[in-house]
């Protein structure tokens, strides 16, 4: 089969076309035959050494859209449309950015929705992290309000859909001034130009504070994420953009509001014990809703597998507004 696999540490040069054998499907596995990919910044962190050691011939990708071909335990049936993330995949096993990609069962996700395959590739890793950090972590509500830090993230763009959809009122951040609109149109009811220190911002428009926020940004924003916060709210913190995993002098009597709840939701734990299982997700229902034109389509761009380089070009300079594709 075709694949792209890590030649050495590097930069998007490292990825290189190649020819493997077809993984073996083991007992509790599944064999997908992959149609579409979204990419992660995940998968540009372990390609250039940042997640650790890189073993070299690796297939990166840690989510995939396709069609089952093999399952031994007989719950899909061939041909059946699904989905599948993390489950080890690129870290522990090969992962998605190849023709056939065997997944754990607990982490492949059934779709009945008549959705394409690019348009569904965008949605397994961005919505499933989504739906942990906001109805797991959050226990959202229609009616509350919700601070969006690093909302042009593909994360931060499905946590705006999704919200907005069950009836939240979405507040969103950018740096980028240009993007405020698109973010309007994404479903945001306010967006704020973010300098760093947007809580007073947040404050105007909600006096007493929004009742939840999901941090993208990570450790350089969160003291201000946690300030924009009603008390009895809840922070939960998803993302990294800002680089740094290290909260400077983090002051709990004085940085940590009186009753604010703060909690991390990684997408490590799905097809855990952990998590309840995956088709328990609102994946399905997302797909349908994007489908039918109700949830925006948060697609950025599509590439051909061959054109993987530019892809990962395009995705390491920022250059994306949405979530990219590949498809086989």
């Amino acid at each position: 089969m075709k694949a792209i696999t890590i030649s050495a540490i590097g930069g998007p040069e490292a990825l290189k076309l190649s020819e493997r054998a077809e993984p073996k499907t083991k007992e509790g596995e599944v064999k997908i035959k992959v149609k579409a990919f979204g990419l992660n910044r995940a998968e540009v962190y372990y390609r250039s050494g940042n997640m650790g050691a890189v073993e070299t011939g690796r297939v990166p990708g840690i989510e995939a859209a396709g069609e089952i071909v093999a399952d031994p335990s007989g719950t899909f049936t061939l041909g059946q449309k699904v989905v599948t993330a993390m489950g080890g995949m690129m870290l522990a096993r090969d992962g998605s950015y190849a023709e056939y990609v065997t997944a754990p069962l607990s982490n492949v996700v059934a779709i009945d929705s008549d959705i394409g395959f690019p348009e569904l590739a965008s949605l397994p890793q961005a919505y499933l992290t989504t739906w942990g950090a906001l109805d797991l972590n959050l226990h959202i509500q229609p009616e509350q309000t919700i601070l969006v830090r690093g909302a042009t993230s593909s994360l931060g763009l499905a946590a705006i859909t999704y919200a907005k959809t069950r009836g939240l009122t979405v507040i969103a951040t950018t740096r980028d001034s240009k993007r405020q609109q698109r973010l309007k149109q994404l479903g945001a009811d306010h967006v704020l130009v973010d300098d760093g220190e947007i809580a007073d911002q947040v404050r105007e428009i909600f006096p007493d504070g929004v009742d939840n926020a999901i941090e993208v940004v990570g450790a350089a924003t969160l003291k201000d994420t946690v300030l924009a916060v009603k008390n009895w709210g809840a922070v939960v913190v998803v993302g990294l953009l800002g680089g740094s995993t290290i909260v400077e002098q983090f002051n709990l009597m004085g940085d940590l509001s009186n009753s604010v709840k703060l909690s991390f939701f990684g997408s490590g734990v799905f097809g855990t014990t952990d998590m309840p299982p995956l088709s328990d997700s609102p994946l399905n229902w997302i797909a349908q809703q994007v489908h039918s034109g109700k949830m925006p389509d948060i697609t950025s761009e599509i590439f051909p597998f061959e054109d993987i380089r530019e892809a990962h070009g395009r995705m390491e300079k920022n250059q994306a507004f949405g979530k990219l594709v590949v498809t086989l």
